[in-house]
């Protein structure tokens, strides 16, 4: 699969562009912030429905305009798609398929599967387990329509037992069996999503492993883990154990939203051991095995954009990285403010590539 054209209205800081793109390598260069990143994340958009880089619909409209919108051409073996994205301040997002508007925005998700690999990525290693939790479940939401289901509704109950949690001015006024309705809704959704990740993490474990080992030359050895309350106990018991806890605290204490996944370096934690490259080679392999696995069930290759990818890494682990590249990945899309590093590297290993430069939200071809 790939995508032929981008056009943008509106979109960040672009005004307007229309690209028509490689089936191979693509690169995009330009000074930091010309706009390289935020034509990624309208591809990003397109094939997820959100910004990778934004938190809200309203922080993609250009400055002084009210709406956006962009539009793409996708190619998957003889068959083409056309996607189209908008959105107005004060309206409800639209995603239109081939002219028809999806019922539900979540039936895209995993139609047209993504990677990218951006600086900011090592927040998967310094921050919290809801950085890593979000990762794991992006994969599975473009996997399983199911999860992303099952996940939404377990979200949407776990708010709702919180604020019915936070209305009680003293813990022992609770009226725990108006809680327990909830909790009847939270079990089998969060039974079910634990299994899930519980499954997944036995299949993409060996496929991170086999990346790592490859970027670093088996030079050091690294794992990762999947760790949940549920491993020990029950969700109902762990409900209903932990109600004086959640009382005080007024939000739910126990549960698979606290999940977490372990990142080690040799048998120590990664996030106190490793260096910056071997953050990044770590996150590298995990994005590489994402890559793989959706691969693997969608039956043919995601795209897949790498952003400034060769900042914080040695030679050893560049080069190593562009013997993947010089393989069949499928479509890329390569940002580098460096544009005769990014020309070197690829003549390095014989691999063309169509160049466009970025100049403040306008692109041209080289």
């Amino acid at each position: 699969m790939y995508i032929e054209k981008l056009q943008l209205l509106n979109f960040k800081n672009y005004e307007e562009a229309n690209v028509d793109f490689s089936s191979r390598i693509n690169v995009f260069v330009g000074k930091n912030g010309s706009g390289k990143t935020n034509f990624l994340d309208a591809i990003y958009y397109l094939s997820l429905t959100k910004s990778a880089f934004s938190s809200s619909d309203s922080q993609c409209i250009r400055q002084g305009q009210n709406a956006f919108m962009v539009k793409g051409i996708f190619k998957n073996e003889n068959r083409r798609s056309e996607l189209v994205c908008s959105f107005q301040v004060g309206q409800r997002k639209v995603f239109r398929a081939d002219q028809q508007d999806y019922a539900k925005i979540t039936d895209h998700i995993g139609q047209y599967p993504l990677v990218l690999i951006a600086p900011d990525d090592t927040d998967l290693v310094k921050e919290g387990g809801e950085a890593r939790r979000k990762f794991f479940d992006g994969i599975l939401s473009q996997l399983d329509k199911k999860y992303l289901e099952d996940l939404l509704s377990y979200n949407q109950a776990l708010k709702q037992r919180n604020g019915l949690l936070r209305m009680y001015q003293q813990p022992q006024s609770i009226d725990w069996l108006a809680v327990e309705a909830y909790d009847q809704v939270l079990v089998p959704l969060g039974n079910s999503i634990f299994k899930a990740r519980r499954a997944f993490i036995e299949e993409f474990h060996p496929v991170f492993t086999k990346y790592y080992d490859f970027i670093v030359n088996d030079s050091e050895t690294t794992s990762l883990q999947y760790s949940s309350e549920l491993s020990e106990m029950s969700f109902s018991e762990g409900l209903s154990r932990n109600r004086a806890k959640d009382a005080a605290l007024q939000r739910t204490s126990f549960g698979v939203h606290r999940d977490d996944y372990i990142f080690n370096l040799g048998i120590g934690d990664l996030k106190k051991l490793g260096s910056q490259g071997q953050q990044k080679s770590f996150v590298i392999a995990l994005k590489l095995a994402q890559f793989e696995i959706l691969q693997n069930h969608k039956g043919f290759k995601p795209i897949l954009l790498l952003d400034d990818i060769f900042d914080k890494l040695d030679d050893f682990r560049i080069s190593q990285l562009l013997e993947l590249i010089k393989g069949d990945l499928g479509q890329l899309f390569i940002t580098d403010a460096r544009p005769d590093r990014t020309k070197g590297l690829l003549d390095q290993i014989h691999v063309s590539a169509t160049i466009f430069k970025v100049e403040e939200g306008k692109i041209s071809g080289v």
